[in-house]
């Protein structure tokens, strides 16, 4: 899994490897050929992620982190071509805001809106009660997995 990201960001080559491991783990669970895969990452103030919510969703609101996916369904996935699963903006307000309400570090939160991001990309969504257990235990899964629990 290739992270492509503006280089400005100065992400730490650490946390850079953590999100792609997640990332593999993710979409491999999924069927997706990891190692021709790639996925666009920004960070953004909460008024670029406001115009993007609005732009995009029709919701004039700040987030903590939009999913731009490049595919209705996976089955339109051809895993011997170059896939790009699509876009993820997140707002670094948040991850900061949300890191120390919840009491863990900016960069656990940083890797698990990643995380809730890429799966969005793969389909899973979060608006009947069913799919959102469902997506929070796959978060949890591999959250678990690259060593950053709660």
């Amino acid at each position: 899994m290739t992270i492509i990201y503006d280089e400005e960001l100065n992400i730490d080559p650490e946390l850079l490897k953590t999100m792609e491991h997640a990332a593999e783990l993710c979409a491999s669970a999924e069927g997706v050929n990891t190692e021709n895969c790639e996925v666009s990452f920004s960070i953004v103030s909460p008024e670029e992620i406001r115009e993007l919510n609005a732009a995009y969703r029709d919701k004039d609101a700040v987030t903590d982190v939009l999913s731009f996916p490049q595919y209705d369904d996976l089955n339109d996935i051809d895993n011997e071509e170059e896939i790009i699963l699509g876009d993820v903006v997140i707002n670094d307000d948040a991850v900061r805001s949300q890191a120390e309400e919840y009491g863990h570090s900016y960069e656990r939160e940083l890797v698990y809106l990643f995380v809730h991001s890429i799966l969005h990309l793969l389909g899973y969504d979060h608006m009947e009660p069913e799919e959102k257990a469902e997506m929070r235990a796959r978060e949890e899964e591999v959250m678990e997995e690259i060593g950053l629990v709660r």
